[in-house]
């Protein structure tokens, strides 16, 4: 089994939130890869990574990006496969990863989900690859599904609260 989706991260301490990004594709039973490469660590690791995804099958690859959050840029300037940055919640609650996320230079897109919404990333790396998988395309759809039938049953759970002036 080839990775369609590739997660990297620039070390373990992004995994607590990468990995809900790991079970979301799980889930939807995409093959993925998880790897630890740093944009200033391990450059040149990162360089032949980006360099040669795209050659051993992966579609998609989501890069956690915290502290500097260089990390998804970097790997964009080395292939044409989408991109999708995580930013993790760091020194500034995130809005310094993400801002460094979506102010990516003219030709090196980076396409961005909110701080620390690693199954967001995963959905959307789904939803690029569901284009050409009319299987996975009701995967997704079956999971939209889902998602309607909990607030639905929330709804039924919150009419079942008795208050005195409660109107629901």
């Amino acid at each position: 089994m080839n990775p369609l989706v590739s997660i990297i991260m620039g070390s373990t301490s992004d995994l607590p939130v990468m990995e809900k990004a790991c079970q979301q594709l799980e889930e939807l039973q995409v093959p993925f890869e998880v790897n630890a490469l740093s944009a200033h660590r391990t450059p040149q690791a990162v360089e032949q990574f980006a360099r040669e995804a795209a050659g051993r099958g992966v579609k998609v690859i989501i890069a956690a990006a915290g502290m500097s959050a260089a990390l998804p840029g970097v790997i964009a300037a080395q292939t044409t496969l989408p991109v999708i940055g995580v930013p993790i919640k760091g020194m500034l609650d995130g809005l310094d990863a993400l801002l460094s996320i979506v102010q990516m230079p003219p030709g090196i897109p980076v396409a961005t989900v909110g701080v620390n919404a690693a199954q967001n990333a995963a959905l959307l790396a789904c939803q690029m690859l569901a284009l050409n998988n009319p299987i996975l395309g009701q995967r997704l759809a079956n999971h939209k599904e889902g998602l309607k039938a909990k607030i639905e049953k929330a709804n039924t759970d919150l009419a079942q609260l008795h208050y005195n002036y409660k109107t629901n």
